[in-house]
């Protein structure tokens, strides 16, 4: 079907195209549709208006979509809580209950010897973003309680713009204390004994650097009562622009640690200071690692004195990640100094540490997650002397994350635990007894039945009291070979956890930034399979799945690998029986948005419907805006004469080709992200509504007073359900709960 035939079925808003072209180290680069770049045009926003419309107009068609609305929040419905942080004589945690938009933030009194575990009050509510705005438009971002638990550092921002402002409590009172402090990104706090002062990372005042406004961080000590312009500045000054601090002081207050990272890169540069020796606006930041692509983390405990050890949990060496230990006195050493106490594992890579030194212990030992194959396991450690003594059991073949301990010391840890069929459970550890059981607060919210202090069995979906259903679905792992020969792993969730008959399917995956694909529970996934598709998750090169060369070879000048990897996922789906050509949709966000673009540019033949959310999508100029001079560690940037081919070659926006059947296309982007700005979505939306000759739509889907990542719990369940019915009714699934799926649309 040509172009001109193709309109007049489904004609769409008038995109001019204009003759702009830029040359770059002897290329010219077209690039018609620079005019959407500026969102405030008058001609921007009619064109925008218009695609709404004929979204709102194609949204109103879709088989099932009230089905696969309530399919999807029932799913994502159950009460819920995160791990908790004992301050003090308190615990304080986020819960979400059943028809609650947000988390709030609860407190509540722990009971003696208990940490969070036994002999608690009854919470009550210390935050409620609701409260703070009804429209739901309003997050929290980070909190962070003092040392005694008394006061609660916490960061709020609206309409999705990640731009926090951080304000202090009072906790007996709830009344502010302190602040807004402005300028703040969901910035670590590390407080001071005696809670009159902190420090956090802040921005530059914008008018200093204009156009930069979202760089030129700092770390600052703020005295709580005063104003955020008399902060001391104490780190950062003539650093890159683009580099990410965090900060950390243990309990104590004795040891102040910064991380310096430049972007997005993995590499770490790592301080120390002993706030004993110089006045706290002027700490003595002594080099733990610098000018290194490794990266590291410091893990320091209270009543640590120059002589003692602290731990690094690092990838320096060990591409898989190891920890090593050193003396705060032998710094000026560097890594000659390094003792190793947690070696690398060929089989594993290293993800999380968290130390536990109560008294009660004879030595600290080292709480340690790894992902092997892609799945967790938990190991403990003797951190003196070096060997693993214990392997902690988990409930099945999952994910864990959000680990946190009692930081003025102790025995107990907690941490996430979730799979596919397993909404996110919170675990209790206590390094005394190695017995890991259902931290209480978790349980009592999900109504478990019999103890939820006993020790943790195998996840099951079930239903319980305020836990969704979530049967249905089984997991199965395959291994594939990708386009080059190296292996590459997939889940596969489907009805039976066998390709028993062509079904529709959804692939996904991510491939950057060193991030993992773990087992996790999303509600979308299982709707999918319960309707009866197959939903397949990858983990592609660029990923964290095996380590930091798993990373690095799909990154950069390498990052055609994850584009590879994901086509021969599909391949392997059809070769497997478990669909079939015309029958796989496709779907990803953010960095995996740039991957489903640059999968349906390269080979459009090969799927039947796309979901492209929040992405990148013009690599030429991807640095000009949101959050993009932060990603070049990971890309590359085109400014580069030797990275400019690398990214104009597949950079999905420039790959479109006029007259090719693209398949069914849904981009959706939201206007208060300040990582990836929607223009890439309206550009890529006007480029492939010009150049299509298929007979799926290509559609824009524009949210507003939303961003890049949190959203109220309706709307996120909006957002996947409208993905999930668009992808289905392209693909011949039917809306949970019909007789029958539709033709392929």
């Amino acid at each position: 079907m040509t172009t001109d035939a193709r309109r007049a079925r489904r004609p769409y808003p008038h995109a001019e195209r204009q003759d702009v072209v830029q040359e770059l180290h002897g290329v010219r680069v077209p690039d018609p549709y620079r005019w959407l770049e500026n969102a405030d045009s008058a001609e921007t926003r009619r064109w925008s208006a218009e695609q709404e419309a004929l979204y709102a107009a194609e949204r109103a068609a879709l088989p099932g979509l009230e089905r696969w609305e309530a399919e999807v929040s029932a799913l994502g419905a159950g009460d819920r809580v995160r791990s908790p942080k004992v301050r003090g004589g308190r615990v304080f945690w986020l819960r979400q209950e059943t028809g609650q938009e947000h988390p709030v933030l609860v407190v509540a009194e722990a009971g003696a010897g208990a940490g969070a575990s036994r002999g608690s009050v009854s919470a009550r509510v210390l935050l409620d973003p609701h409260a703070l705005d009804p429209s739901g438009r309003t997050v929290l971002d980070a909190w962070e309680p003092s040392v005694e638990g008394d006061l609660l550092a916490c960061q709020v921002s609206r309409d999705g713009t990640e731009d926090s402002t951080l304000r202090v409590i009072d906790v007996a009172t709830g009344d502010i204390v302190d602040g807004p402090l402005d300028r703040v990104r969901k910035s670590s706090v590390g407080w001071l004994p005696g809670g009159g002062a902190f420090y956090y990372v802040r921005r530059l005042d914008p008018r200093l650097n204009p156009g930069e406004e979202r760089y030129h961080r700092r770390v600052c000590l703020h005295r709580v009562g005063t104003p955020a312009d008399a902060d001391t500045v104490v780190f950062g000054e003539g650093r890159d622009k683009t580099q990410f601090y965090s900060v950390s002081v243990t309990e104590d207050g004795r040891w102040l640690g910064i991380t310096a990272t430049l972007g997005t890169g993995r590499g770490t540069d790592v301080y120390l200071a002993d706030l004993s020796a110089a006045p706290l606006d002027r700490p003595l930041l002594r080099p733990v690692q610098e000018g290194m692509g490794a990266a590291t983390r410091l893990h320091a405990v209270p009543g640590t004195g120059p002589a003692d050890r602290v731990w690094l949990r690092t990838d320096r060496d060990a591409a898989r990640g190891r920890v090593v230990a050193c003396r705060p006195d032998e710094l000026h050493r560097g890594p000659d100094a390094w003792h190793e106490v947690v070696p690398e594992r060929p089989d594993a890579v290293l993800t999380h540490l968290v130390v536990l030194s109560g008294p009660e212990l004879k030595n600290p030992l080292g709480l340690a997650a790894w992902t092997r194959d892609t799945v967790a396991e938990v190991t403990l450690h003797d951190l003196v002397e070096g060997r693993q003594v214990a392997t902690v059991p988990l409930p099945g073949t999952g994910a864990v994350g959000d680990f946190s301990a009692v930081g003025s010391g102790g025995h107990e840890a907690w941490f996430a635990y979730t799979d596919f069929v397993t909404p996110v459970r919170v675990l209790h550890f206590d390094a005394r007894t190695r017995r890991l059981t259902r931290w209480e607060r978790d349980a009592r919210t999900a109504g478990d039945p019999g103890d939820p202090g006993g020790p943790v069995g195998p996840a099951t979906g079930g239903p319980a009291n305020g836990r969704p259903a979530t049967g249905g679905a089984m997991t199965r792992q395959v291994a594939f070979p990708s386009r080059d020969g190296t292996t590459v792993r997939m889940f596969v969730i489907s009805p039976d956890g066998r390709p028993d008959r062509p079904r529709p399917a959804l692939l996904t995956g991510y491939g950057g930034f060193g991030r993992t694909m773990s087992p996790r529970y999303r509600a979308q996934v299982l709707a999918w399979v319960r309707a009866g598709g197959v939903f397949a998750w990858a983990g592609l090169r660029g990923g964290g799945e095996e380590g930091e060369a798993w990373h690095r070879a799909g990154s950069g000048a390498h990052k055609q690998n994850t584009f590879d990897d994901f086509a021969a996922a599909a391949d392997r789906l059809v070769e497997a029986g478990w669909t079939e050509p015309g029958r796989i949709a496709i779907m990803g966000g953010s960095n995996g948005g740039l991957l489903v673009g640059a999968a349906l540019t390269q080979e459009p033949g090969k799927y039947a419907a796309v979901v492209c959310s929040s992405p990148l999508l013009d690599m030429v100029r991807y640095e000009r805006s949101g959050l993009g001079p932060s990603w070049t560690p990971e890309y590359g940037s085109a400014q580069d004469p030797a990275r400019f081919p690398v990214l104009f070659g597949y950079s999905p926006y420039h790959r479109v080709t006029p007259g090719a059947a693209y398949p069914a296309v849904l981009l959706t982007a939201a206007d208060g992200d300040t990582r990836t700005d929607p223009l890439h979505a309206r550009k890529m939306c006007a480029a492939l509504q010009h150049a299509t000759s298929g007979t799926g739509p290509i559609l824009l889907r524009l949210e507003h007073g939303v961003g890049h990542g949190d959203r109220s719990a309706s709307r996120a369940a909006a957002l996947q359900a409208e993905c999930l019915a668009f992808l289905a009714s392209h693909v011949g699934l039917p809306a949970p709960g019909s007789a029958a799926g539709p033709p392929p649309r």
